[in-house]
């Protein structure tokens, strides 16, 4: 039985293996035109935005106000409500972190609180038919009980943790991109175009390099020819990214903006900033990569070594003797 279970598990990670190879082989054949999705969606945004502004200059900005948010299912929404869940994971700091991840929409913040109301209860549900009616171990019962409530409290954490994920990939693409589209911007700037050109410019170029920067330029561009107060689109950007080399750039551009600066002096200054910074963590990252080969070399490379070496001195060694 202990043979036939070690069997089991061997033939368990070499399918892993074999599945884990097949898809790092075929994910880049699988990957989809991100840019023309995400400028679609940007699109959409910088129409609602432009409603928003303009049925708020219609009203006079009082009350009755034109709610243009895409509302989310109903389905959804009745669960957060029964539970009355509507606010415990939709604070402030939860709504940041969700445009810093990409999700803008009232509909993100609910799929995000049914997920953490629902999560629990189908990991549960899911963790308690696999363990007590197919896979049926010889623990006791509270230890295979442990495991399902172990298994419902992940899921409970589960959405955050790819919140955290996706927030800390989309970070790492404008962080790359961003010295790049300063540059960008400041030839631009000081060719003539104006900040709102400038920044329509960049966010078409910098796509290929990063689609979450040319998003949020796009939106920031449609916000500054669409709010009244430019400093409050500056302070949006920041928001959205929670970067403080974009937040510098947009403190910035709001001083020299309120103190007649001329824009490519400030530019040049936090472009050449932001590309120290950028070398400056290159060059952290590459002093800590020797101790982290340590490990895998020693675990690795030199047993690999010693064999290759020493292995036909021990076949003949015990062929001779």
């Amino acid at each position: 039985m202990a043979g036939f279970e070690v069997q089991d598990l061997f033939a368990l990670l070499t399918a892993i293996a074999v599945i884990a190879s097949i898809l790092a082989v075929a994910m880049p054949f699988l990957e989809k035109d991100r840019l023309g999705e995400r400028m679609h969606e940007v699109a959409s945004e910088r129409e609602r935005i432009r409603k928003r502004e303009r049925a708020l200059l219609n009203s006079g900005g009082k009350e009755g106000r034109i709610s243009l948010r895409q509302e989310p299912k109903e389905l959804i929404v009745n669960i957060v409500d029964r539970f009355k869940m509507r606010d415990a994971f939709s604070d402030k700091e939860t709504r940041i972190k969700l445009k810093q991840a990409g999700f803008r929409l009232e509909k993100h913040v609910m799929t995000f609180t049914f997920a953490r109301i629902i999560g629990p209860f189908a990991g549960l549900l899911i963790s308690l038919f696999y363990v007590f009616v197919m896979l049926k171990p010889d623990y006791p019962p509270m230890v295979n009980l442990f495991m399902c409530v172990l298994f419902a409290y992940a899921c409970y954490y589960a959405p955050l943790l790819y919140l955290q994920n996706v927030r800390n990939k989309r970070q790492a693409s404008i962080t790359r991109a961003w010295p790049d589209a300063l540059d960008l911007l400041l030839i631009c700037v000081e060719s003539g175009m104006t900040a709102e050109m400038g920044f329509q410019k960049v966010a078409t170029e910098i796509g290929t390099a990063s689609v979450e920067l040319a998003e949020e330029l796009t939106i920031l561009t449609a916000e500054l020819s669409y709010l009244q107060d430019r400093r409050i689109a500056y302070e949006n950007i920041s928001d959205r990214t929670g970067l403080e080399g974009v937040r510098g750039v947009m403190t910035s551009l709001i001083q020299a903006e309120r103190y007649g600066t001329p824009l490519g002096d400030a530019i040049r200054v936090m472009a050449e900033e932001n590309r120290l910074a950028r070398m400056t963590a290159a060059e952290k990252k590459a002093a800590a990569l020797p101790p982290k080969l340590t490990v895998p070399m020693i675990l690795f490379f030199l047993p690999a070594i010693f064999i290759v070496v020493l292995g036909p001195i021990a076949v003949q060694y015990f062929t001779t003797h």
